[in-house]
């Protein structure tokens, strides 16, 4: 099996791991190995809804507002 090798963590995210690992009762390296899998073999899936809110509120609704063209080729963009 792989062996994983991280250098240059800094202390406290490393005592954070320590914690987790403490209170989920597992050792430190299988907190890690955990903490890899879920980030990687299951990646958060936002929801439709959760999409369009995280959408930046810009612009005025009369910015997005249809214009009826009856003159010349641009009244058929879509036929």
């Amino acid at each position: 099996m792989p062996t994983l090798l991280v250098r240059g963590l800094e202390e406290a995210l490393v005592e954070c791991l320590r914690k987790r690992a403490a209170s989920n009762n597992r050792s430190v390296e299988a907190e890690h190995r955990e903490i890899l899998a879920e980030a990687l073999r299951h990646p958060k899936k936002l929801s439709f809804a959760q999409v369009l809110m995280s959408m930046p509120d810009v612009g005025k609704d009369a910015d997005f507002e249809r214009v009826n063209n009856d003159e010349g080729e641009g009244s058929r963009v879509f036929d």
